[in-house]
């Protein structure tokens, strides 16, 4: 379970191919049946075999808060044979909002989501470069709409063409299910029914016969995994444990031990012997996924090295060399002193400044890369004097007014 909800909300929605995507509430009495389960017990078999880099060991997946860090940190770490600890990362996250004039839920992307996607040749095919895939998570806002209160069939068929169409329009690997912060019921919403993740999930797989979906067990989806004789298991690759620093089977009929995931670590937060703990657990018990969340922006090789060493009896490298380009501020002026991790586009408070090792009224001096444009701001929140900057500046004395130790919030294009 996410200690506490970190995807920033805006108001402003963010519509794929520029046009506003939305599902349907069609009104009708009867629904379609669901296709027959012995028809789908042998498309399972084959869409289970969707695999990422395919360790010797249990596969590695991780989330990343792309609010505040760089999801290309995930490809900087290897095993000491060279190969990639991870297999699978996850952006979270998008979002289920609901349109209270229309009445129509719809998907969302902030602004920090919508950078990671709209640049995909700079985020996520790096990373797909390497072996590893790329999903999107999908969860509540808080507005009603959820993965589990789809009024109708056709509903959850219109939202899993939204969701087909942002894998296909970026590029992605598949989508991960994450039933939280729906807050259900809210601005006249229904309660979970046992149907909509079982239609959501069918009708997904139908569009994305060749990709991932995977579901992070929590919420009311994980008491609703079967209907009219067809499982979420039959539809989905993959399952693993939502409760971080502890392990707990998922139970999900339909998925094999190899396709589950009963410890779950936040790197920033679980002890580093517990994390070697349920590592170990994982590979004595046979199962196949060892779930990371919250990869944080600096070095963190030695606490990953714990995990490794008790799943693939190997130690892991960070490769500082696999550091994509982007932005550097340095404390001293002539690129001196202590530097803040690389910042790749987008824009920063404070806080999310600070994810980078920022400090605030710290920075004296800073690195562009060609072509790239960084507005400094003395305030948070893009508040304050301003300054634009086109290419690296070595002296932040030199700039008028001077600029020296005052920076609190950065734009960069």
């Amino acid at each position: 379970m996410r200690k506490q909800l970190t995807v920033t909300v805006s108001r402003n929605l963010v519509a794929l191919f520029g046009l506003a995507m939305l599902y349907t509430t069609a009104c009708k009495k009867t629904e379609a049946p669901l296709p027959n389960p012995a028809v789908d017990a042998a498309a399972a078999k084959s869409k289970l075999q969707t695999n990422a880099i395919g360790h010797s060991g249990p596969k590695g997946v991780c989330y990343v808060e792309v609010n505040n860090n760089d999801i290309r940190n995930v490809g900087n770490y290897t095993l000491a044979s060279g190969q990639q600890l991870f297999d699978i990362a996850i952006i979270f996250a998008a979002n289920i909002n609901y349109n209270t004039t229309t009445q129509k839920a719809e998907l969302f992307f902030n602004t920090q989501v919508t950078n990671v996607l709209s640049n995909q040749t700079t985020y996520i095919r790096p990373l797909q470069a390497k072996g590893i895939k790329v999903l999107l998570s999908i969860l509540g806002n808080h507005q009603g709409a959820g993965i589990t209160n789809f009024p109708t069939q056709q509903a959850a068929a219109d939202y899993a063409q939204l969701l087909a169409n942002a894998v296909n329009t970026y590029g992605l690997d598949g989508i991960d299910f994450d039933d939280e912060y729906a807050d259900y019921g809210t601005n006249g919403t229904g309660q979970p029914n046992s149907s909509s993740f079982v239609y959501l999930v069918t009708a997904l797989r139908t569009l994305l016969p060749n990709k991932i979906i995977s579901f992070y067990f929590y919420g009311p989806a994980a008491s609703r995994l079967s209907f009219n004789g067809v499982t979420v298991g039959s539809k989905v690759n993959y399952s693993w444990n939502a409760i971080y620093g502890t392990y707990s089977v998922p139970s999900v009929p339909g998925l094999s031990a190899a396709n589950l995931g009963p410890a779950a670590i936040d790197i920033q937060s679980t002890s580093s012997g517990t994390a070697a703990s349920l590592a170990t657990q994982t590979v004595s018990n046979n199962y196949g996924i060892y779930l990371y969340y919250n990869l944080p922006n600096v070095d963190s090789h030695t606490y990953l090295t714990s995990v490794s060493n008790n799943l693939y009896s190997q130690a892991t490298v960070f490769n500082a060399t696999g550091t994509q380009t982007g932005v550097n501020f340095f404390q001293d002026a002539n690129y001196l002193g202590a530097a803040n991790g690389t910042l790749p586009k987008g824009n920063y408070t404070l806080s999310q400044l600070q994810a980078y090792g920022f400090i605030n009224d710290w920075a004296s001096s800073v690195k562009i890369p060609a072509g790239w444009t960084v507005t400094m701001y003395s305030d948070d929140n893009f508040t304050g004097n301003s300054w634009v900057l086109t290419s690296s500046n070595s002296n932040f004395t030199t700039l008028s007014p001077n600029a020296n130790d005052v920076v609190s919030s950065v734009k960069i294009n």
